[in-house]
């Protein structure tokens, strides 16, 4: 077999001279690949892989693996956007009931603190009763009053069976989910024992709209 050529006083064979510019040439590809890849590799790392811990100003808790929403018998187009989802039985949420109604509060002002960027955040209330929604809530949290979509839960029991499923995940029903574009849940902020803090979930969101250009405007 033979080998390489280490003896500096004797000059290279031309296979060698080619190996070792295809060597830096390979280097160099590789090189170009990573500067090329840095920004999606720094927005996958922050969000999937470094975990909010206390102290810091994230209050949002990644999801990971994310989880597939069941989108199948929903009155709605979920993909494309990033959505703040709130699931709450229409009973419950009435005026006067500053636990549900702080929270429809809370998430449309985080939509609206998003400045140029609020169309890419959609909001949803999914009902998950058959009680009528207050109409003073109703016309307070419209769509083109805040930005919200009302939804109802499948008809089709199946369907409806796995969307309920989906939201007991990890013991979280109550939170509020943040779903990306591609209808995948990867992050959630708790609501219980208390409201989460405004300025921090808009942090949160703000980070990840400036870091992650996914998500239509319309």
């Amino acid at each position: 077999m033979q080998k390489d050529n280490l003896d500096p006083l004797i000059p290279a064979t031309g296979s060698q001279r080619i190996d070792a510019a295809t060597k830096r040439g390979r280097i160099q590809m590789i090189l170009l690949l990573l500067v090329c890849a840095a920004p999606v590799i720094a927005s996958y790392f922050t969000f999937y892989v470094i975990k909010p811990q206390g102290g810091k100003t994230n209050i949002g808790q990644l999801v990971s693996p994310v989880q597939p929403m069941p989108l199948t018998g929903l009155d709605a187009q979920i993909q494309g956007k990033w959505t703040l989802l709130l699931a709450r039985p229409a009973s419950e949420c009435k005026v006067g009931n500053d636990a549900c109604v702080s929270l429809l509060y809370l998430m449309r002002q985080v939509r609206i603190a998003m400045g140029k960027e609020s169309q890419r955040l959609h909001l949803i209330w999914l009902v998950t009763d058959e009680e009528t929604i207050n109409p003073e809530l109703e016309k307070a949290y419209d769509k083109e009053v805040a930005g919200f979509t009302f939804l109802r839960l499948p008809k089709d029991l199946a369907q409806k069976e796995k969307l309920l499923q989906w939201l007991k995940l990890d013991d979280a029903e109550a939170a509020i989910h943040l779903v990306d574009p591609r209808g995948d849940r990867m992050m959630r902020f708790a609501t219980k024992p208390e409201t989460p803090d405004f300025k921090k979930v808009s942090k949160d969101i703000e980070k990840l709209l400036k870091w992650n250009p996914t998500g239509k405007v319309n």
